[in-house]
């Protein structure tokens, strides 16, 4: 997201105009629905996705919901004035029948904005269907009503969907108008008990209807964004680990450039100052690693801060693969490998800088666990890229297999736990994932998935 553009963004101006800092250092109670938000907004900022919140879905529902009611009203009331020959005050009915309408007509226009859904704006939603509900049933027999029971939809609904503040709230007024409607209310002539038992049978069973087909959807629509802040977090605290992990990299590799430059410069006066041949060879070998370790701190620094998709070129998926083998094969000669991919034309990848680092942690790894046998093979269907990278190691231990790709943790004596770590981040971040799993047998899989262009 376009941080220039924050101010124009509807959650930002949400925040801007309901929730400013005077408020919320005046109100303390605005503090826990102020962090709600931000957290909200924070997570459209790190997925760029626009996230209206729960309340929006939960507010469409409402709106379903209402429209079945206002429909079963108005059938109700033709079916018992009509069919059952009840006298029933009409005019009064069909007006608070009408503004609840009217209200819904508002409500379709609301749930069109951009803007987030707030609870208590979801809060006042409930209390007008509870309203209309009590004028309806002051009108046709008050409590004797054998509707009456519909008082527990609006408080199940909020105990879902709101705090418990609202949700005591509303419950206290349900109670309030239940309790006003048993002395004041139009009697309703009910010709026998029967019709009274029939009706509250409809109730039982048109609310169970609402409960299972809406409210349970609200309380799933909570969960599902608590998931997602959840989710949310959990990306920014790993971020923010990438971030300090690459300045301790940067610092490390402006540290070492001025031992390994003595290193060399020591190798080479030594080389140049004895003749013995076999000790020669040894500095020999001994300068090349030194200026393999120069190359890789300069390619450290040089790619610092520029590790982004947009850096990336299209490479197909079997050459990019090829050229990551042949380095890895200078790095670990001795290790014995096999490769396997399909002989038909491979489809294109983003080759990211990240991207050659991290599957080469992923090789160094099953070398490190089977430096006899590792197995490679590319494959590909309409959704990715898959490559597997097979060793027969000692395999995933139950530990492994819970904390493996968490930072600093490590099977290895030496390993500081963050090769792996890394490497799932970078391929994350590119849109793909990384899976572990043990194989029959002995050893481990590493399974990788990249998006095919």
């Amino acid at each position: 997201m376009n941080l220039g553009l924050l101010s124009y963004h509807p959650e930002w101006k949400w925040m801007r105009d309901n929730l400013p800092q005077s408020a919320a250092l005046r109100y303390p109670y605005n503090l826990p629905h102020l962090q709600k938000r931000l957290q909200l907004f924070r997570m459209t900022l790190l997925t760029g996705i626009p996230m209206r919140g729960p309340l929006n879905k939960n507010l469409e529902r409402i709106y379903v919901m209402r429209n079945i009611a206002i429909i079963c009203q108005c059938i109700v009331i033709a079916f018992v004035h009509n069919i059952l020959d009840i006298p029933l005050p009409l005019l009064p009915m069909g007006i608070s029948i009408l503004v609840l309408a009217l209200f819904n007509a508002w409500t379709r226009y609301r749930i069109a904005l951009s803007r987030p859904v707030a609870e208590i704006e979801f809060f006042f939603q409930i209390l007008m269907d509870m309203a209309a509900l009590t004028a309806l049933l002051y009108f046709s027999g008050g409590s004797t009503n054998p509707f009456v029971s519909l008082y527990l939809l609006p408080v199940i609904i909020s105990a879902a969907a709101l705090s418990w503040r609202h949700t005591w709230t509303l419950a206290a007024f349900a109670v309030s108008c239940y309790t006003a409607l048993m002395t004041y209310f139009v009697p309703l002539h009910q010709p026998n008990f029967m019709l009274h038992v029939y009706a509250m049978w409809m109730t039982f069973v048109f609310s169970t209807f609402l409960i299972a087909t809406f409210v349970v959807r609200m309380g799933e629509s909570i969960r599902e964004r608590d998931r997602m802040l959840a989710k949310a977090n959990e990306d920014a605290l790993r971020s923010e680990q990438i971030v300090s992990l690459g300045m301790l990299a940067a610092g490390a590799a402006h540290e070492l450039g001025t031992p390994l430059a003595t290193m060399a410069l020591i190798c080479e006066e030594i080389e140049s100052g004895h003749a013995d041949e076999r000790l020669g060879k040894e500095i020999e070998i001994l300068s090349s690693q030194i200026e393999h370790c120069k190359r890789i701190l300069t390619g450290m620094v040089a790619t610092a801060g520029e590790a982004r998709a947009e850096g990336g070129k299209m490479e197909p998926a079997d050459k990019f693969l090829e050229g990551l083998i042949e380095q890895w094969q200078l790095m670990r000669p001795s290790v014995s490998f096999s490769y396997s991919h399909p002989e038909q034309e491979a489809p294109l990848i983003l080759a990211e800088q990240t991207l050659f680092p991290a599957l080469l942690n992923l090789l160094n790894n099953a070398a490190d666990a089977s430096p006899e046998k590792v197995e490679i093979a590319l494959s590909w269907s309409d959704t990715g890229v898959r490559i597997d990278i097979m060793d027969r190691g000692k395999g995933l231990s139950p530990e492994a297999e819970e904390h493996a790709g968490k930072p600093f943790f490590s099977t290895k004596d030496e390993g500081f736990g963050i090769g792996l770590f890394l490497a799932n981040a970078s391929i994350e971040r590119m849109g793909g994932k990384v899976q572990l799993y043990n194989r029959e047998g002995g050893g481990a899989l590493t399974q990788v998935t990249l998006p095919r262009l």
